[in-house]
């Protein structure tokens, strides 16, 4: 793994930067790496070792991440203002990575809701979807009559009942009648209505938008039932009525609900959507690589976890190809980052204009210190499979989901393709939920933790500091992944997050 002393962490041997621990001054020996600080170089950040000469490349993790915009000298802290971005040919090497997956004999179990279709839940709400923003208000009011710290005697009947949750975005019209922004749109909202976590719900709309309902219901083969509802404010009456005849709905729907009880049921029911938000100079280090060791217990005991942000795996999808479990995954990821390439230059954009400001000020400085970072989530299993946005995931295993970086957009499709848990880290304090699916955060470092530990669930600092390895981290989150899936609260879930968290991707014209 690493080397760490005091001061800062050394990730690989043949690394000519490393990373600081806490703050560094001018002056400072690095005992370790025989090297006097010339500067100020913040907790997170990058400081050279080695003299880097101007269009040298600059490495970390053994991995280029940008070139020397001038030289530097060792001991310089190095960021956006003396390091760049460069592209260079990358060895894919399709599969020479791939190994067998060493399965466990006796899978772990966690405590699941099982459907009456055989599928498995984490989590057990009513769902109020729009079919377009104009009936979002009326779909929000039929929510509001059931928020526990509205009207708490409303649910108070049925404690198995998780919530009733309406989740509204601003599409559905204004766009053409029969391209590809309104099937992602019908694929996404016929992923949340198919999930598993939802054990009825309804769909509103207004009457006369793009999205008519009756066209997501065919597109995505669903069906009215005593499960599945629709109606519109137009053919009801208006508001008023609509949320009317919403309430007196959930209400019906409340007492199958309630009779949902948990099971045990093995860890191959789990699908965990990867996320990271909000990332810094530890990203790398401490948070994703650690959920990346438990995303292999995970798949050894049978799971699925999906990684996504195919912009910020950019620079580092060479990683992802090298594991392929067969050449066509390769090929699917490889077009999926051609597309963005394409999509980004059709709208006057770069695949590097990542990090944020919020990611530079945590120490990462190009998008391909960044996405070798985030992939790190992704553990060291086999890559099976490749999907475009909000597909149902079917496969097993390690599998990766095309979607935007933006966390909202990105979870919003994990889900729709079915995960039924989010594994989120953070460095700078992402504060995020994904009903009807929970979300854990994981902090990169311990002073995150202890600012703002009302949002976070595991301090995965502990590795930074040395108190736990990466392996013992992945244990410990492997382990709440097991007790969140059976109903331990997450923090977004204690806050109320979630229903504005619901943001499909948005692709095309609007007109």
């Amino acid at each position: 793994m690493f080397q760490t002393d005091t001061a800062v962490i050394r990730i690989h041997p043949a690394d000519n930067v490393v990373i600081a621990r806490r703050q560094l001054v001018s002056g400072q020996r690095l005992e370790s790496e025989g090297v006097t600080v010339a500067g100020l170089v913040p907790p997170g950040h990058k400081v050279a070792v080695r003299a880097i000469a101007a269009g040298e490349p600059v490495r970390r993790y053994n991995q280029i991440i940008g070139t020397a915009r001038q030289d530097i000298a060792p001991g310089q802290h190095v960021h956006t203002h003396n390091l760049a971005f460069s592209d260079f040919e990358r060895d894919y090497a399709v599969g020479q990575g791939a190994r067998p997956t060493d399965y466990v004999a006796q899978p772990a179990c966690f405590d699941g809701i099982v459907r009456a279709d055989g599928r498995v839940a984490t989590r057990n709400y009513i769902g109020i979807l729009t079919s377009v923003n104009c009936s979002a208000t009326a779909a929000r009011a039929i929510a509001d009559h059931f928020r526990r710290d509205i009207h708490p005697e409303a649910l108070a009947p049925y404690p198995n009942v998780d919530g009733v949750v309406a989740l509204t975005h601003g599409a559905g019209c204004a766009t053409g009648a029969d391209g590809e922004p309104l099937r992602v749109l019908r694929r996404t909202l016929g992923g949340y209505a198919r999930h598993p976590n939802f054990a009825a719900l309804m769909v509103v709309g207004l009457g006369c938008e793009t999205n008519q309902i009756g066209g997501l219901m065919e597109q995505e083969g669903l069906r009215e039932s005593a499960r599945l509802h629709t109606f519109n404010i137009q053919e009801t009456g208006g508001t008023r009525k609509t949320v009317e005849r919403g309430v007196e709905l959930v209400r019906a729907m409340l007492e199958q609900a309630d009779r949902a009880r948990r099971q045990p049921v093995p860890a191959s029911h789990l699908v965990v959507g990867l996320q990271c938000g909000g990332s810094d100079g530890y990203s790398g280090i401490s948070a994703n690589p650690a959920l990346g060791a438990a995303v292999d217990r995970l798949v050894r005991h049978g799971g699925t976890a999906i990684l996504s942000e195919t912009p910020e795996i950019y620079g580092g999808e060479h990683l992802l190809t090298r594991r392929a479990q067969h050449p066509d995954v390769a090929a699917r990821l490889l077009a999926r980052l051609r597309w963005w390439e394409d999509y980004c230059a059709r709208n006057q954009a770069e695949m590097d204009n990542n990090p944020s400001a919020g990611n530079k000020a945590g120490g990462l400085t190009t998008i391909l210190e960044k996405s070798l970072g985030a992939i790190a989530k992704s553990g060291t299993t086999n890559l099976t499979a490749v999907y475009e946005y909000a597909e149902a995931v079917r496969e097993r295993g390690l599998v990766f989901m095309d979607t935007p970086g933006y966390d909202p957009v990105s979870a919003t499709g994990q889900v729709a393709g079915g995960a039924n848990l989010i594994c989120f880290t953070t460095g700078r304090g992402s504060a995020y939920g994904c009903a009807p699916a929970p979300s854990l955060k994981l902090s990169t470092n311990t002073a995150l933790w202890q600012r703002q530990s009302d949002d976070i669930d595991i301090n995965c600092g502990a590795v930074v500091d040395g108190a736990q390895s990466v392996e013992q981290m992945g244990e410990h989150i492997f382990q709440r992944m097991l007790e969140t899936a059976s109903g331990r609260r997450t923090r977004s879930e204690e806050h109320g997050y979630g229903q504005n968290e619901f943001v499909p991707w948005q692709l095309g014209a609007v007109m």
